[in-house]
């Protein structure tokens, strides 16, 4: 049973090699992963040539003079690349997704005819961008790193207003500090969301292990997106806070076993994998002494033993003061027909 739609967020840890964003993608179709995400941007109409790098940038950079546009623009991939890495997804038959940041991007994406639209965290306050995207009238997944629920429900109106409907939209709880700390992720909040906006929910992590995305498809996350990486020592921004090909698998294995767990009725009834071992497992009447023809039974004579074949302890009270038909050695189990 699978409910919840898998994204193995390749982003930016190609490194700007279009060599290695083919080996993201196979990896993430090794893992299982529903779809494997990058992100399409002109550096040009996305950053400043002064902007700063965060302070997580500086660091897994190990680079403090760089410019953040100087750092992008080495991450970034061509339309013709794109293009090549979205029939190379086809080929491995997973699902292909990228980010658009900017208008021509997006026209680009909309010409391949992804499934959804992301609107990343650092834009669900570019009005401008979100009519753009929500023209093209496909589903569209809404990250909320850094946002209150006033600016959620700000964009959502902008998406419903400009052409897409409310129950195309999937809101992502989002922290975008890399790696954020457990302290901060407030798993929580992906719930609020759904609950205040009435909204499809899921989940998008940046915290260290698999733990997180896990404990939010038990809280019913519909999508989880998660950084993977080929190798964490790699140069780059997101590197460091991605999982491994093995941990990738490992997610997507869990999610799907926390599936299944959640997949029953919610009747309260034995399973019919351990109807087995009720006889096992519970406890029926014994003797624990040796009792004489005609002898009453009393509580005192009475021990509570496995198997649980024979009288349950639930009716003790039934057969306590009747007579004893035959002699019984001790650890009897006891049965009706003993009893007169």
């Amino acid at each position: 049973m699978k409910n919840t739609i898998i994204i193995a967020e390749a982003g930016v840890n190609h490194n700007g090699s279009f060599d290695l964003a083919k080996k993201l993608v196979e990896s993430a179709a090794s893992s299982g992963a529903d779809y494997v995400k990058f992100q399409t941007f002109k550096t040009e109409l996305n950053i400043s040539k002064t902007a700063k790098k965060a302070k997580y940038q500086i660091i897994n950079t190990k680079n403090k003079v760089e410019t953040q546009f100087e750092m992008v623009k080495k991450l970034e991939l061509s339309f013709d690349e794109f293009l090549k890495i979205k029939l190379f997804c086809d080929k491995l038959k997973i699902g292909f997704l990228s980010t658009g940041f900017d208008f021509e991007s997006v026209d680009f994406l909309d010409s391949l005819g992804m499934d959804y639209f992301k609107v990343p965290s650092g834009d669900i306050t570019n009005k401008p961008l979100l009519k753009h995207i929500a023209s093209k009238k496909r589903p569209i997944i809404l990250s909320t790193g850094m946002a209150n629920m006033n600016e959620i429900e700000m964009a959502l109106d902008i998406l419903t207003k400009h052409g897409c409907e409310k129950n195309q939209i999937t809101v992502l709880h989002c922290n975008t500090e890399y790696p954020t700390p457990f302290e901060d992720v407030n798993l929580k909040a992906m719930n609020s969301i759904g609950e205040f906006l009435g909204v499809n929910i899921g989940y998008s992590d940046h915290s260290l292990g698999i733990s997180v995305p896990i404990a939010a498809v038990a809280l019913g996350a519909k999508i989880i997106e998660k950084h993977f990486t080929l190798d964490k020592n790699l140069e780059g921004p997101d590197h460091k806070c991605s999982l491994n090909p093995d941990e990738l698998k490992k997610m997507v294995t869990s999610i799907r076993d926390v599936e299944k767990s959640l997949s029953g009725d919610g009747n309260k009834e034995p399973s019919k994998s351990e109807k087995v071992n009720i006889d096992i497992a519970r406890k029926s009447l014994h003797i624990n002494t040796t009792l004489k023809q005609g002898e009453t039974l009393k509580e005192e004579h009475i021990i509570c033993l496995r198997p649980g074949d024979g009288i349950s302890p639930m009716n003790i009270d039934q057969v306590l003061g009747l007579k004893i038909k035959k002699d019984l050695n001790s650890f009897t189990k006891l049965q009706i027909t003993d009893l007169i």
